[in-house]
């Protein structure tokens, strides 16, 4: 179970982070309906978060 909590927290946060970076218009899509829009930031922050707690839960979970 910690590494598919791991696992999922991973990619969580590499989901979170790309909608930050199209968010910023930083990158991937130049005509995404994503880019540019700031509700995508905080949408990001918000998986990068979950994510990182579900990879510390796995981390430090009981064995």
């Amino acid at each position: 179970m910690r590494d598919l909590s791991r696992a999922a927290g991973m990619v969580l946060a590499i989901i979170g982070l790309v909608w930050i970076l199209q968010g910023f218009d930083v990158a991937f899509a130049p005509q995404s309906f994503m880019t540019g829009e700031m509700a995508w930031v905080a949408w990001g922050v918000v998986a990068m978060v979950a994510g990182g707690l579900l990879f510390w839960r796995g981390r430090s979970g009981r064995r």
